[in-house]
């Protein structure tokens, strides 16, 4: 990566003739592991999912998009619709950083509907000659054009005393009639929090100070906070940067993770809530974001991968996808996330379908890209292995313990390039019951596993062989074992 000067980091698009960038776009399309079904870049970097919003029957869904390699430059907002959460359309670059305060970038943020038009706050990133960093948040909407008008000067312009520049990624929401939005920070003692706004348009906002949790000294930076309430519970995402791995917990680089708690008292910003918990205790998670669906579920979207990690598909000129949409519920005060109902549109054929009884090994059909659901599951004892995305050299493994109930992700031999390596190749999480049900969808370059009707949930990339697909179960267990092409 030694070519990515800081020039060439902060290059725009439209420095690039359209025939240089046309051809970019087709070596990025015909490259190793591009996804079936997940929303990928055309060309270079994506990650956080941004804007995400409901509004008059579409789905709104931007994403964060450096677009002249696989690094972290001048940042775009790249735009997607959609009816149904599972087929999007591309409706290309929206928010440009063609601005004095977002000149270096625009950052992350939220979407929000106001006057019949789709809104967005987000943060404009900006360096001054000594490469010091000034960041605002700017407010904007969505014209019928498909791009973004900025409601410049920012609506707020600066950093309020008592936190650095890493303030970033406003969440606006409404409650009671009063607009909110909550942002990441970092203070100047260099612990995260989160701090809130207030305003009566949306426009004009006002301090309101800290939001106050149990968490004073929790990582160095909170990173795309999102508050909203579900079934009288107040929850808290967010992506703490800095935290030490504890046992299973915390093994990434950056985490991602939730309070669960009472409803926040606005405007006195208190909340009572319980330990941070982790939402996927997989590899590649970051930065997820929720809207409500037009039937009033919430829905959540994270990026399938990590900031300053490495991936294979580098090379190729691009990076990242996002996860599957997944639903959020409250079962009996714990937070489950299943992917959305939605989603069985992408089936196309049934591989297989029938009760299995395994007694050793089983090795059912085989497979690239495509969706398997384990049902009615009852192990008799031991270990119970399902392998994916396998051959002589390569797989990727799922694995469940009867007596610890422990479930295992191992991607130690998942490809001939295992990204992270120095941050391990297994994952693992206790279940709170035996394992019964298991559901997993498989891409060309990624895996996403939910276990006992979201109870957990792993996402991983993985860069195996096209010709790696075996799917192999072993131990001794009898199941309903549905597998569909996708």
């Amino acid at each position: 990566m030694n070519q990515w000067t800081r020039e060439a980091r902060y290059r725009p698009l439209s420095d690039l003739a359209p025939e240089v960038y046309q051809l970019m776009k087709e070596e990025v399309r015909t490259s190793p592991w591009r996804f079936s079904f997940h929303v990928q870049p055309p060309t270079g970097l994506l990650n956080d999912p941004n804007g995400f919003v409901y509004h008059d029957g579409t789905y709104h869904l931007f994403y964060q998009w450096f677009p002249l390699g696989p690094v972290h430059g001048l940042k775009y907002w790249y735009h997607l619709t959609s009816k149904d959460l599972v087929h999007w359309f591309d409706e290309g670059a929206a928010l440009i950083p063609n601005d004095d305060p977002d000149s270096h970038g625009a950052y992350s943020g939220s979407g929000f509907v106001k006057d019949d038009k789709v809104h967005i706050m987000y943060t404009g990133n900006k360096r001054d000659q000594d490469w010091v960093r000034h960041t605002s948040q700017i407010v904007g909407h969505l014209r019928s054009d498909g791009r973004i008008e900025k409601h410049l000067p920012p609506a707020i312009a600066t950093v309020p005393d008592g936190y650095t520049e890493h303030f970033r990624d406003p969440k606006v929401f409404q409650h009671q009639g009063t607009w909110y939005c909550i942002i990441g920070a970092q203070r100047n003692d260099l612990t995260g929090a989160t701090v809130v706004y207030h305003s009566e348009d949306a426009e004009s906002w006002m301090l309101l100070g800290e939001l106050n949790t149990r968490y004073p000294d929790f990582g160095y930076m909170w990173e795309c906070p999102d508050y909203f309430e579900l079934d009288g519970h107040g929850l808290l995402l967010f992506s703490p940067q800095g935290i030490e791995p504890t046992g299973d917990h915390y093994q990434n680089i950056f985490q991602s993770g939730y309070f669960i708690g009472q409803t926040v008292d606005f405007p006195n910003l208190s909340y009572q809530h319980e330990d941070f918990l982790e939402l996927d205790f997989g590899f590649d998670f970051y930065a997820p974001q929720t809207t409500l669906a037009a039937d009033g579920r919430r829905i959540l979207v994270g990026w399938m991968g990590l900031p300053d990690i490495t991936y294979p598909s580098d090379r190729y000129k691009w990076a990242h996808a996002l996860t599957l949409p997944r639903e959020l519920t409250l079962e009996q005060g714990h937070l489950r996330q299943n992917p959305v109902r939605e989603l069985t549109s992408l089936r196309k054929d049934t591989l297989y379908e029938q009760h299995l009884v395994v007694e050793q090994q089983a090795s059912p059909v085989q497979a690239e890209v495509f969706e398997l659901v384990l049902s009615h599951l009852a192990i008799s004892s031991g270990q119970f292995e399902l392998k994916v995305r396998a051959s002589e050299q390569e797989e990727t493994i799922l694995r469940y313990d009867t007596q610890t109930k422990r479930f295992t992700m191992d991607r130690t031999r998942s490809g001939a390039e295992v990204p992270a390596i120095e941050y391990g190749t297994t994952r693992s999480i206790p279940l709170t019951e035996p394992l019964h049900t298991l559901r997993l969808f498989v891409d060309r370059s990624s895996i996403e596993v939910f276990l006992n009707d979201g109870e957990a949930v792993a996402s991983a990339r993985i860069f195996p062989k096209s010709t790696s697909q075996g799917i192999v179960l072993s131990g001794k267990a009898t199941a309903h074992l549905a597998i569909y092409a996708l």
